[in-house]
């Protein structure tokens, strides 16, 4: 069984030793102050870590409109029937008792970059000396003509864990042998995990769990490859054969809308109809830093790439699923080896703590069947003002089951030790 181990964990993300220890010196009198906006992958380990390595010499908080998170990655097991809700959702009680962090339960709607504020939707301000935004993403609803936040009702996106993953979950269930799906696929840049394709791997494994032979799922993509194809055809050819149709836009012609009353995706080629549809749109940063106008025309944030500090204001840090981060993917991984290397600018702009060269890393896990994973993966540095891959690995196809095991095997182990080094 494989072993990932919070010790490996932490060799993966690159953290330092010499960085935890290395001694204090606090600039001035009063303590500087650092606000940190969402609770993700991203923010809450930036809080932890900048709380637990300032030892007190800096004042954190931690503002997340959500009483508890629900984690993105692994949702997909959860959809599948092979994980409950309850694990992949977390609180912040760790953080506030054993961190001395201010967790505050509230909605950042505005920043003031001049005086250095930040203001919530009850009209609350906090002051800040260094802010670091990890909003996540924003759905484009009309990227999809026909959809709508309120059509997300009916047929779910299901990227912004939490409501949306119970809704979709429970219009799963519900389906009867030989009711379909049809998932509308989002284009190139998109948060993963959630994957889709891993998602349509869990839904057909729930159909198989079932005894739902007849269901099928066809995906209709704006993109015409996505990462990991040939494992998860060969998978879906294995374990779910005649289940799952991947339809490329050299077939399809492009999405011309969706009627999700009527259960049907309407494309150049043809008109798809789903007893459940599963739409998933355009996305960009969240909408806190489209407000402090650190976007670009892509809707997203460009950051230095030695520091996730934004390149429109140095008093400001970006993560995750809202920077613009090279080569690397929009993942939880992602998020978290990210807030390690902007919480140790931070500590440097604030008590003079020493930095090092920014080393980045992220694995994507997938499962396809039942003890089948699969990843991709790579390490990274900052390369001419980018962040580029270093060293890259991938599963390959026709490996033998006991690898494939150990593969998943090691998600599980990941999934233990990233959530504790994000919430302690």
């Amino acid at each position: 069984m494989s072993n990932f181990s919070r010790r490996q964990f932490a060799k993966a993300i690159g953290l330092s030793a010499a960085a935890i220890s290395a001694p204090i010196n606090v600039i001035g009198q009063a303590k500087p102050k650092v606000v940190v906006v969402g609770g993700g992958a991203g923010g809450a380990t930036a809080a932890r870590y900048t709380a637990l390595n300032s030892q007190g010499a800096v004042d954190v908080t931690l503002v997340e409109n959500s009483k508890t998170y629900t984690s993105c990655f692994f949702s997909n097991l959860y959809l599948g029937g092979v994980r409950d809700f309850n694990s992949i959702t977390h609180k912040f009680d760790s953080l506030a008792k054993n961190y001395n962090i201010n967790v505050v339960h509230g909605l950042a709607k505005t920043v003031n970059r001049a005086a250095r504020t930040i203001q919530l939707a009850d009209g609350s301000e906090l002051d800040y000396d260094r802010l670091i935004l990890s909003p996540g993403i924003d759905i484009v609803f009309d990227s999809i003509s026909g959809y709508s936040k309120e059509a997300a009702e009916i047929a779910p996106h299901a990227w912004q864990a939490g409501p949306q993953t119970q809704l979709l979950k429970a219009k799963l269930d519900a389906l009867k042998n030989g009711d379909n799906v049809v998932m509308v696929a989002p284009p190139n840049p998109y948060r993963c995990p959630p994957g889709p394709y891993e998602r349509v791997s869990m839904m057909a494994h729930l159909f198989k769990s079932k005894g739902m032979m007849d269901s099928t799922i066809t995906i209709i993509d704006p993109k015409p490859k996505f990462s990991k194809q040939g494992l998860f055809i060969e998978g879906w050819q294995k374990h779910y054969p005649g289940m799952i149709e991947w339809i490329s836009p050299d077939i399809h012609g492009g999405i011309v809308g969706v009627d999700v009353t009527a259960g049907t995706v309407e494309t150049d080629f043809d008109t798809f109809e789903g007893t459940l549809l599963n739409i998933i749109p355009k996305q960009q940063a969240g909408a806190i830093v489209h407000q402090a106008e650190l976007v670009n025309e892509s809707g997203y944030c460009e950051i230095d790439s030695d520091s996730m500090r934004s390149v429109l204001d140095e008093n400001i840090f970006i993560l995750g699923d809202a920077c613009i981060a090279g080569a690397m993917p929009k993942s939880g991984f992602s998020a978290n080896s990210q807030a390690k290397i902007a919480s140790m600018h931070v500590l440097g702009d604030l008590i003079n703590r020493k930095t090092f060269p920014a080393r980045y890393a992220n694995t994507c896990w997938s499962m396809i069947g039942t003890n089948d994973g699969v990843k991709v993966g790579a390490s990274y540095e900052s390369v001419d003002g980018e962040i580029a891959s270093t060293s890259t690995f991938i599963s390959q196809a026709g490996e033998d089951s006991d690898t494939r095991q150990t593969t998943f095997e090691e998600s599980l182990n990941w999934y233990d030790s990233i959530t504790k080094d994000i919430f302690g």
